[in-house]
């Protein structure tokens, strides 16, 4: 009875608490940490930053930013009509911009989402069986890209 008595002893709040907010090592993956504590994944977000930034320090080849950086550089002084490619650019980024609230607005909307999913992979499944399948198909689709590619660059052979 008296180690029946002592196996249930109450832990205090304060205790509990101090217990939760401790820190996780490095090594503990976000499965498997029972409940979501704001300490414990700024403490994840803070070693997955660490490391990222360690790996990316091993890794950083400034020869080759540099001869990238040299090159963009060229190109952009070979660039006759620079006020054209910042209105195009600003126009993508503005494409871009107007493609993103026009998906978000789709999304809040109930069981659309779920029904553009089922035409995505039911145009993708037939996509596959009438292209992707057979070999003679796979030839046909190599000709049609390569169609559109003679008739993009200009080709005229």
């Amino acid at each position: 009875m008296v180690a029946a008595a002592a196996a249930v002893r109450p832990v205090s709040f304060r205790r509990l608490g101090v217990l939760l907010r401790a820190p996780l090592p490095c090594g503990l993956t976000t499965s498997r940490v029972a409940a979501p504590f704001p300490r414990r994944t700024d403490s994840m977000k803070i070693c997955q930053l660490q490391l990222t930034a360690t790996r990316f320090s091993k890794q950083n080849n400034s020869g080759e930013d540099d001869e990238l950086l040299s090159e963009l550089k060229d190109k952009w002084d070979a660039m006759e009509n620079k006020s054209s490619l910042a209105l195009y650019g600003a126009g993508a980024i503005l494409a871009v911009w107007i493609s993103l609230v026009v998906v978000r607005s789709l999304d809040s909307v109930p069981l659309l989402p779920g029904i553009l999913e089922l035409v995505g992979l039911s145009y993708s499944g037939w996509f596959v069986y009438r292209y992707l399948l057979f070999q003679e198909n796979r030839k046909e689709l190599a000709g049609v890209i390569d169609d559109i590619k003679r008739r993009i660059v200009g080709d005229d052979e």
